[in-house]
């Protein structure tokens, strides 16, 4: 790995402008940012941070994450509501508009801004707005609005400005009818019909979302199989869901051009085929926020996708700087980002591989219902050839889910044979994200600790969903012989 050219504070001074010398900068104030920010703080290393938008948060909090969840949430207590029975004149759905519920998510926002700029405020870490570009592996230069500029030097550079949807060049994003996963959130009038391209965890979020709403939804899929990475009973659980409710689902379609009028969107597919909606939501992957940064100033290169190569240690191929969360791709999760920066960090500090991310790091997916898994599939131990049993709990035999009308739902463990040691856990239903966490609490545990018999042994508290744990296990249990 080459190694930079390190200038002493003074040196640079002399030769920029400089402002302010840093022991580090961390560019962006997303999840990984904030790990890297806050762990490189809590060391007593002084420490800046640079966020292009006027707040900070990043993408996660602005436009990706938490507005999604928190519009998914607020569609799915519609949707619960609309289930429960209870004796309501005309469509209750209809008394909320798209615009509406964003009123809850704009809150949510709110809230989530002020509690991460104190946690910078708390450590010290200053935060400047504007874009960032390299000038030299020491040296950043900060654009503000209105053209004036800043230069900032620092010993290390944390790159965590995140990715944002991909937008092919034959595809009209100015139209008011086509829309991504960020500018979504700027539709302005109710839809009555939606086409979604592109079936991954963006996509399949959002057709829930509109679905909930009463809009009919078209959702393109470019894959053979809904979420393939997901265990197969629990992806085919979630197209069924989807047709149930309304969704219609396109496998292994790709669009050949997307034609937009004065009234809407015709997208022409390559299989001849031609779909009709109000508007259309291109969820199909993201780029890397790479494109600007001057990174061919430090000789760092990227690759199709915008997204960086590291080490273990989420070191760039320039020995001073890191890079995390999606701007290096997998998992490109916020969960993950978050540790991601604080590993960056100690190693920043250490200079050695102090800490990793956990290997078995469980998924969210929050459609309606909930995905949420982590550990193996079926498919990967059968595979791999290992002998492992099932034991399964329907949501809709539990009490706490009887009294809170959730009649759709699994949980499913899978254990090895012989040891019964817990594999993977696969969790489909309203609150998976918060249940799955139990059992990959257990799965973590080393020798005997990490046993299936935990979960007949130990004693839930009665009702509640964390019961299916005990249903599940005695089940699988039961088919050893």
């Amino acid at each position: 790995m080459p190694k930079a050219k390190k200038s002493s504070p003074a040196a640079i001074s002399e030769q920029f402008n400089i402002s302010t010398h840093y022991d580090a900068i961390v560019i962006g104030t997303g999840p990984g940012g904030e790990g890297a920010a806050m762990g490189l703080a809590k060391q007593g290393k002084s420490v800046a941070v640079i966020e292009r938008a006027p707040q900070v948060g990043g993408g996660c909090t602005h436009w990706g994450t938490i507005p999604s969840k928190a519009l998914r949430h607020s569609v799915s207590r519609i949707v619960e509501f609309r289930r429960s029975g209870y004796d309501v004149e005309g469509d209750f759905s209809k008394q909320f508009s798209f615009k509406s519920i964003l009123k809850h998510t704009e809150r949510v926002i709110s809230d989530q801004v002020k509690l991460r700029q104190s946690f910078y405020m708390r450590n010290e870490c200053p935060v400047y707005t504007g874009h960032a570009q390299f000038v030299n592996t020491n040296v950043i230069e900060i654009a503000k609005e209105g053209g004036e500029k800043e230069y900032l030097s620092a010993d290390q550079f944390v790159i965590a400005t995140g990715s944002r949807p991909y937008r092919p060049a034959d595809v009209d994003f100015n139209s008011p009818h086509i829309f991504d996963s960020d500018t979504i959130l700027s539709l302005d009038k109710d839809p009555k019909s939606i086409i979604i391209y592109g079936a991954g965890v963006i996509g399949s979020e959002y057709a829930s979302i509109f679905r909930g709403l009463g809009v009919r939804v078209d959702l393109i899929n470019t894959r053979d199989r809904l979420l393939s990475f997901l265990d197969t009973e629990v992806s085919e659980s979630l197209s069924y869901h989807f047709w149930n409710s309304g969704v219609v689902i396109r496998h292994s379609e790709s669009y050949e051009r997307i034609e937009d009028s004065d009234n809407g969107v015709v997208v022409h597919l390559e299989s001849g085929k031609k779909m009709r909606a109000d508007c259309i939501l291109f969820a199909n992957g993201r780029t890397g926020n790479t494109h600007d940064l001057g990174l061919k100033n430090i000789g760092l290169s990227v690759n199709s996708r915008g997204q960086v190569d590291v080490n273990e240690h989420y070191q760039t191929a320039v020995e001073n700087i890191y890079a995390v969360g999606d701007v290096i791709g997998y998992p490109s999760l916020a969960s993950a980002a978050y540790d991601q920066g604080r590993i960056a960090a100690k190693a920043m500090i250490s200079g050695n591989d102090e800490g990793s991310l956990i290997h078995d790091i469980p998924t969210g997916i929050y459609t309606i219902p909930e995905i949420s898994s982590v550990g193996k599939t079926e498919q990967e131990l059968t595979e791999q050839k290992v002998p492992y049993e099932v034991g399964r709990a329907q949501f809709k035999h539990l009490a706490r889910a009887q009294i809170g009308g959730i009649n759709v739902g699994f949980l499913k463990l899978l254990f090895h044979r012989d040891t019964k040691q817990l594999l993977g856990i696969h969790c489909f239903g309203e609150r998976s994200s918060e249940i799955v966490h139990i059992g990959q609490a257990i799965m973590e545990q080393k020798g005997d600790g990490n046993n299936i018999e935990y979960f007949v042994n130990t004693t839930f508290n009665y009702p509640t969903m964390a019961e299916a744990y005990r249903v599940a296990a005695m089940n699988g249990l039961n088919r050893l012989f």
